[in-house]
């Protein structure tokens, strides 16, 4: 399986990095912004540096939008899992066009309330993911797979 794995640095990456026991064994592929934390856990993989700043910052969301074009049209990955944030949706979108299969991961310290992300993913996820049952109340038909961190 050929996994492309999207996240914002910091707690973003970090939640990914922890499913390295499940991610290591397929094929893969990130994408991220090219900051101290990323270069240094990312070392020894294949990385697309995304274009940062994305809140409130319209350029970079469009190149980023070219991005996610260019990159699954190059890799072809057989799904785009993401924790957020905003550097993922223009991959989810972009994917769910390429009919390619989307795993949205909300993230650990979200409980009761949705992440901006989270919910504009939802609808065009093919799975959604929560770290806690309550996010059940938010996401109904998130698959609960316990804490990543």
């Amino acid at each position: 399986m050929k996994i492309l794995l999207v996240a914002s640095t910091g707690g973003h990456l970090a939640q990914l990095l922890t499913m390295r026991e499940w991610w290591s064994q397929h094929e893969r592929h990130w994408v991220t912004f090219q900051k101290p934390d990323a270069i240094a856990a990312l070392e020894d993989e294949a990385v697309t540096w995304a274009h940062h700043p994305v809140t409130r910052n319209l350029p970079n969301a469009m190149r980023n939008l070219g991005l996610a074009v260019t990159t699954l049209r190059r890799l072809r990955p057989d799904v785009v899992v993401s924790t957020g944030a905003g550097v993922s949706l223009p991959f989810f979108v972009v994917a769910r066009l390429l009919r390619i299969h989307t795993v949205y991961l909300e993230v650990f310290d979200r409980i009761d309330s949705p992440t901006l992300t989270g919910r504009l993913s939802y609808p065009i996820s093919d799975a959604m993911c929560g770290q806690w049952p309550q996010q059940r109340a938010i996401y109904p038909e998130a698959l609960v797979i316990g804490p990543a961190l």
